[in-house]
């Protein structure tokens, strides 16, 4: 039986460079015995469901103008003059990709990765830049990178909600749509959630660079906990909600 790492590397094609040492997604864990149960949708949630999982399936093609200007406008909000010298360069990993080409990483969590990112910089641009250069706390030698973390996150999220199934499965996957209902950008929110906390995990653990998968692992059950409390209403009322900043 192949290991979680293993068949993450082969879902998250060409990520294989990072997920080998230490940065990988977290797969869901279940045995063949656990029974999966299903939530019926309402017509509303079902046509938000598709149009989220449409977002989902949407590759990253550097060939397409609407994904160079969404790459673009990621470095612009990130680095705010300084000058981009081309979508293929070595200034790339001053944000965390692997290599001078970002697109080669984002093969593990498709277009709406980098959505994610920059709906992240524009609506908590304060806690974006904390991520991105490391402001807070007492830090590791040997970081995450930023902006690969963040195809991870993307990537961690859509199984943790079971987006790709025709309706959840999971009851968190079925809490998750109700907000996704009344919030169309609820996916994304809960991303910036997810970061922040992620970072706030990796802190509190005291982490480095092999310690992503633990810290994932630690950010994906605190999440499912909050999402499941009974007096959360919306994503705002997520206690990890308050640590994000504008």
């Amino acid at each position: 039986m192949p290991t979680c790492i293993e068949i993450c590397v082969e879902v998250v094609a060409g990520s294989a460079a990072w997920l080998g040492r230490g940065l990988s997604c977290v797969c869901a864990q279940r045995r063949d015995s656990d029974a999966r149960p299903s939530f019926d949708l309402t017509a509303a949630q079902e046509e938000c469901l598709q149009r989220l999982q449409n977002r989902i399936d949407i590759a990253y093609d550097s060939s397409v103008p609407e994904h160079q200007e969404a790459l673009r406008a990621l470095w612009h909000v990130a680095f705010p003059g300084e000058e981009l010298r081309g979508l293929i360069s070595e200034q790339w990993k001053e944000m965390g990709w692997q290599g001078k080409d970002p697109s080669t990483d984002f093969r593990g969590g498709g277009f709406i990765s980098l959505e994610n990112l920059l709906y992240f910089a524009r609506n908590f641009p304060k806690s974006f830049q904390d991520l991105l250069r490391k402001k807070e706390g007492d830090r590791a030698l040997w970081e995450y990178p930023f902006a690969v973390a963040g195809v991870n996150i993307t990537f961690m999220l859509i199984q943790m909600l079971d987006l790709e199934a025709v309706k959840p499965r999971t009851l968190v996957g079925a809490t998750f749509l109700k907000f996704l209902t009344e919030n169309e950008s609820a996916f994304d929110l809960l991303y910036c959630i997810a970061f922040k906390l992620m970072d706030h995990q990796w802190l509190a653990m005291h982490a480095s660079y092999m310690d992503f998968n633990t810290v994932m692992k630690a950010t994906r059950r605190q999440l499912e906990r909050e999402l499941l409390q009974e007096d959360v209403a919306r994503l705002e009322d997520l206690p990890s909600y308050s640590l994000l900043s504008r």
